[in-house]
């Protein structure tokens, strides 16, 4: 991380609670979460199922709100914004990686990872060169014209995470990206999270994986809706690949 955004918080949760009512069944999904994440940091968000780590990550990710609480990004009170003020802050500020990519599959690498800018009325020319720039750093120079459907999975995760950092995004928010891909076609994905980490992106990975949590430079433990650790992550592996460790031939 450069050393100028060490101090940077980009991300100040403050004693976030989230309670879905049925009826008279009351279910408390997050039970007074607090955290905060310095700009350009490498974070990961571990829980099992139910543990409340989809909820955190749709208040997170602008898709929800917290019953109580405040979510602070990057400067903006997220967490009493109307929908219209959410779908905007989402657009500006949040880069999201899904499992399942979603990608459109009719379409080009270029015009998937183009998307976002049309929403936001950016000229077609410009577009064009940002998301082929995006492409070029996540290693996909030679495929920008292939549709997705002529793509591996990997490869389909490496359009959304161009679409994820073309806009140049706050924070990166990556919903179990590996979940859908193979484990060799993991490690290069990961491979990509580290560059664009290095490149000073603000990365936030929910998993289960503990070997794909263990990439991140700190970790997140969520528990029955409860933040029960926060640790930093002294021995962060060192499973990537580098370029001359790769086999040729």
């Amino acid at each position: 991380m450069p050393k100028n955004q060490k101090n940077q918080t980009v991300i100040s949760v403050e004693n976030i609670s989230k309670v879905y009512q049925v009826g008279e069944v009351e279910t408390v999904a997050l039970d007074t979460v607090s955290f905060t994440i310095a700009k350009g940091e490498f974070v990961a968000i571990m829980g099992p199922s139910g543990s409340g780590k989809s909820t955190l990550m749709h208040i997170l990710g602008a898709l929800d709100t917290p019953t109580s609480g405040t979510y602070t990004l990057d400067g903006e009170l997220v967490s009493s914004l109307s929908d219209d003020e959410l779908a905007d802050i989402r657009n500006r500020k949040i880069g999201f990686i899904f499992q399942a990519f979603n990608l459109l599959p009719r379409t080009t690498a270029l015009h998937n990872v183009m998307l976002p800018m049309a929403y936001a009325g950016i000229p077609v020319a410009e577009r064009e060169e940002r998301a082929a720039d995006a492409l070029t750093k996540v290693g996909l120079a030679n495929r920008i014209h292939h549709y997705s459907n002529q793509l591996s999975g990997g490869q389909q995760q490496r359009v959304a995470i161009a679409r994820g950092i073309v806009m140049d995004p706050a924070i990166l928010l990556a919903d179990e990206p590996t979940g859908n891909i193979a484990s060799n076609q993991a490690d290069e994905v990961m491979e990509i999270f580290h560059t664009i980490h290095r490149q000073g992106h603000t990365i936030v990975m929910i998993t289960h994986e503990p070997d794909i949590a263990a990439h991140a430079e700190r970790i997140l433990h969520i528990k029955d809706g409860k933040l029960v650790n926060d640790e930093r992550n002294t021995q962060k592996t060192q499973r990537v690949r580098k370029p001359e460790d790769r086999k040729t031939g």
